[in-house]
């Protein structure tokens, strides 16, 4: 565990017992070796695109094949060159192929940054600028901000996941909402990633 995700661990664990007794339960945050940040920016979009409402072996082989058509992750050129009947084989939706093709157009419009544009924007000018994109919403940027940008400082109060660790982690009985949640992750900052990751682990 890098020393960022030492500092947050033990900032949490002083928040009160039941955050202190998940972090104690789960054991040190291994977010790192999730994170893939050799990604650009148009390859996380693409790829969390593929992976888009499905179980992760589902996502696997469809984005195997993906690449292996392409013999390695296309340029944006050679996506939008890509035959649709092949996408379709790979295992895309006409909606997906909608949408990477949107991805690979904004990327050589410049709409999507490249990996050293990216690390100077901000969370928010990010998520701004890319949900423009057809097909991509909110939490599709946060996913790449917290495994491909590393931000340390990402909630996605639109995430099941979350929301649902959260309920446990206090029994509450009723799921906060949207707002509830954004507010009481002020009280997380500036960890809320890591705070993510461990909610998406509170025992069942």
């Amino acid at each position: 565990m890098n020393t960022k995700h030492q500092q947050a661990t033990k900032f949490l664990s002083r928040i009160d017992s039941d955050w202190a007794q998940l972090i104690n339960t789960v054991g040190a945050c291994t977010i790192d070796a999730e994170a893939e940040p050799e990604l650009s920016p148009y390859q996380a979009l693409v790829q969390a695109v593929a992976y888009q409402q499905l179980h992760g072996k589902a996502g696997d082989a469809i984005f195997a094949r993906f690449k292996n058509h392409f013999g390695g992750f296309p340029e944006p050129e050679q996506l939008i060159a890509a035959q649709v009947d092949d996408l379709r084989a790979c295992g895309f939706s006409g909606r997906k192929i909608e949408t990477i093709c949107g991805i690979a157009n904004g990327t050589i419009s410049g709409l999507v940054p490249t990996r050293q544009a990216a690390e100077s924007m901000s969370d928010a000018e990010l998520i701004e600028r890319l949900v423009t994109l057809k097909g991509i919403g909110q939490w599709t940027v946060e996913m790449m901000l917290m495994f491909t940008l590393e931000r340390m400082d990402i909630l996605p109060v639109d995430d099941f996941a979350v929301v649902e660790g959260y309920k446990r982690l206090k029994k509450l009985a009723v799921t906060p909402k949207r707002k509830e949640m954004a507010k009481l992750g002020k009280y997380w900052q500036p960890y809320r990633t890591v705070a993510s990751w461990y909610l998406w682990r509170v025992p069942k």
